[in-house]
């Protein structure tokens, strides 16, 4: 295949070696071009992109745009593209191998390393992701299905939530996974119902607590493994990501202890398509220590003679507009971080933000939100949209 030439930023390199060839064969299935003219073309800065990618999958692919290697105008577009040929089937460095069967055969959520996520990632400042998120500090996917903006998207995913819930004033909820307490708060001055969340990240809770609720919030710093009272609705918005294959059915069990006979629990998370796959080795080292996205079919396991489930409602497509939004905030809050953080930083969390997008829009990532009971729902269970 002919390479076609390089442009004027990457005028110089050396682009006829084996690997890059290569590279250009699989990306061109893609519909995408070293050095072309798309927005969703790579653009080569400097030497061994290539060979990175090769020998570590996108954790060389990722550390060597943090390193201002490599570009693209729009990156969430190349990730789409790439995602959505399969490229990546055809990439698969013994490093990769080696970090699935780590994933695969340890317990890499257990209670001592699960607070890690809290302390690199959600305790990052508050203020940082104040920039970035809505007014409401709600980490998770919005719901666009009759929004315009990121705050009506995130406060509609909340009514949904409690709609689905079926909340009642002076209902007790607990909220597993909390976060800043967008929830918690929104369903305590919309629904009157009072809620307990629990949270690994110190800097949330500190948040939290410092947020106007009265004696109907209540936020603690602990694991969920931990908790054990009951509750007439459970809720857990974006926090299964975390818990681990090996963890799924200690999850279920404990919210199935702290569940009222006739409750609900709702499960928000971020789903994959395949069974037996690890978490993005780029995604754990530099954005979620030790995350494991669940599949359908683990998730049904971890819930077995545990949980009917009365609703299974996908939206992933949605969080794509979620995360321009955010990205979008990013940018625009930039400048007052970056003295504090840095060039590489910014190349990261932009990496993150729009790679994550380009999977949703790919639909090589789901979200799901499942209303399951204990007992079943007598005369079945209707949705609410």
């Amino acid at each position: 295949m002919q390479l076609q030439q390089a442009s004027a930023g990457s005028a110089g390199l050396q682009l006829d070696t084996r690997l890059t060839r290569e590279a250009a064969e699989l990306l061109a299935r893609a519909g995408i071009h070293l050095n072309g003219r798309a927005a969703w073309d790579m653009q080569l800065r400097k030497p061994g992109v290539p060979e990175r990618a090769f020998a570590s999958g996108n954790l060389g692919l990722g550390e060597a745009y943090m390193d201002g290697d490599w570009d693209a105008k729009q990156l969430d577009e190349f990730f789409c593209h790439l995602l959505r040929a399969r490229v990546a089937d055809d990439v698969r460095p013994m490093r990769l191998a080696l970090h699935a069967l780590t994933a695969r055969l340890f317990n890499l959520q257990t209670e001592r390393r699960a607070w890690m996520v809290g302390k690199e990632h959600y305790d990052l400042g508050n203020a940082f992701y104040a920039a970035m998120l809505d007014a409401r500090m709600t980490y998770t996917c919005g719901y666009w299905k009759d929004a315009a903006n990121l705050a009506e998207a995130q406060e509609a995913k909340l009514d949904l939530i409690c709609r689905k819930l079926r909340l009642e004033p002076g209902m007790r909820v607990l909220d597993i996974g909390c976060g800043w307490g967008s929830f918690m708060r929104y369903a305590a001055e919309k629904y009157q119902v009072q809620c307990v969340g629990v949270t690994i990240s110190q800097e949330q809770v500190a948040y939290a607590r410092g947020m106007p609720g009265g004696d109907k919030l209540d936020f603690r710093l602990q694991d969920y493994r931990d908790t054990d009272e009951k509750f007439d609705r459970i809720v857990s918005v974006g926090m299964f990501e975390h818990v681990g294959h090996k963890n799924h059915r200690t999850f279920m069990e404990v919210a199935h202890r702290c569940l009222e006979d006739d409750g609900l629990f709702l499960l928000h998370t971020i789903g994959k398509n395949k069974r037996q796959s690890a978490c993005d080795p780029w995604i754990d080292k530099y954005i979620f220590p030790n995350g494991d996205l669940p599949s359908i079919g683990q998730i049904g396991d971890a819930m077995d003679d545990l949980f009917v489930a009365e609703d299974l409602h996908n939206f992933g497509a949605d969080y794509d507009q979620t995360l321009m939004a955010w990205h979008a905030n990013f940018e625009q809050a930039w400048p007052q971080f970056s003295a504090q953080l840095g060039e590489r930083f910014h190349r990261m969390w932009s990496y993150y933000l729009l790679s994550c997008a380009g999977a949703f829009r790919a639909r090589d990532l789901q979200l799901w939100q499942w209303v399951l009971s204990k007992q079943g729902v007598l005369g079945g269970y209707e949705r609410v949209s």
